[in-house]
């Protein structure tokens, strides 16, 4: 290791250090924005009748939003620090145990999106850069261009008019058939027929966007010199693309690739919504609705600490990648 150099641990460390007070910070502005935004809870919670005074004072105090914002807000942080994230009003039940309920069925949506729109893309991403301003290359760049500017709410609508309404092939809603008890490789045939439409809807954004930026960074490395000479040298084109352009063009993509996390995650709410995804994106989308302001901040704390600690994982790999970001 170079002098200056960081290691790969102290790297690590040091960025894990400084996303404490990133961490943090959400956790304040989440609860202020939630608290300070119109309506409460007393009323949703009321809908349809008149609240007395007495009535709403008890729920108040009940649910700890009698006190000033200030005093809420320390008596939040210090419960967190416990692991407690208090009780969904409509629920009556811990925030953590709702959040870990909805968790996996996102976890599904958004890991199959991922993987399958991060390889499409780069797949088509080093095609369009092989055949620069070639037939090929206009044509992957106009589908990705469509599919980074289309609205996700009209690329679902759109899916399920074609898919679920006139062709019958696939179901509008849900993560399984309620009609029938299935098991087994059954149960995970429906479930997969289920996932097909929501992630074809995330997979149709994120790997237009993949394919845009492996496009770009691929046509900067196939015109430079290394690249001419690798080829001088007799070495094959599977060789000068993968062994050469496409490692140095994998930093910049892993980057791009924790960076935009943040809008898959809010891409999944949308998608939860349009097709009853019974995940956080929905759960998240019911919450704000209610004005259930635990869930909500819950749900934004761990939505938060993820991207914080992906990011910090890219950073990292990034890293390991590029040894000259170790440099202090």
């Amino acid at each position: 290791m170079k002098k200056g150099q960081k290691s790969i641990l102290a790297y690590a460390l040091n960025r894990l250090l400084q996303g404490i007070p990133m961490i943090i910070m959400v956790i304040i502005l989440t609860f202020v924005l939630i608290n300070l935004a119109p309506g409460d809870p007393v009323s949703m919670m009321t809908a349809g009748i008149d609240p007395t005074p007495d009535m709403r004072a008890l729920l108040e105090k009940q649910w700890g939003i009698d006190e000033p914002l200030f005093v809420q807000l320390i008596k939040y942080l210090g419960r967190i620090l416990t692991g407690d994230f208090g009780m969904s009003y409509f629920q009556g039940k811990s925030v953590v145990d709702i959040i870990l309920e909805r968790l996996p069925p996102t976890l599904l949506l958004m890991m199959t999106a991922i993987l399958i729109s991060t390889i499409f893309g780069i797949v088509c991403g080093i095609i369009s850069a092989y055949h620069m301003y070639k037939r090929i290359d206009s044509v992957l760049s106009i589908a990705a261009l469509i599919g980074y500017s289309a609205p996700l709410f009209w690329v679902g609508q759109v899916l399920i008019i074609v898919f679920a309404v006139v062709l019958d092939i696939f179901p509008v809603s849900g993560m399984h058939d309620l009609r029938m008890a299935a098991t087994g490789f059954k149960k995970i045939l429906d479930t997969a027929k289920h996932l097909f439409l929501p992630s074809l809807s995330l997979t149709f954004w994120f790997s237009a966007l993949m394919m845009r930026v492996t496009r770009t960074k691929m046509s900067d490395i196939l015109q430079s010199d290394y690249i001419k000479t690798a080829r001088a040298k007799g070495l094959s084109e599977t060789k000068v693309i993968m062994g050469h352009a496409f490692r140095n063009a994998l930093a910049p993509i892993i980057t791009v690739l924790g960076f935009e996390l943040g809008a898959v995650v809010m891409g999944a709410t949308v998608v939860e919504t349009i097709f009853g995804w019974p995940g956080m994106g929905r759960l998240m989308y019911e919450s704000i609705l209610r004005r259930d302001y635990p869930l909500i901040t819950g749900i934004f704390f761990f939505v938060s600490l993820s991207i914080i600690l992906v990011n910090i994982l890219v950073d990292i790999m990034y890293a390991v990648f590029d040894p000259q970001v170790r440099y202090e």
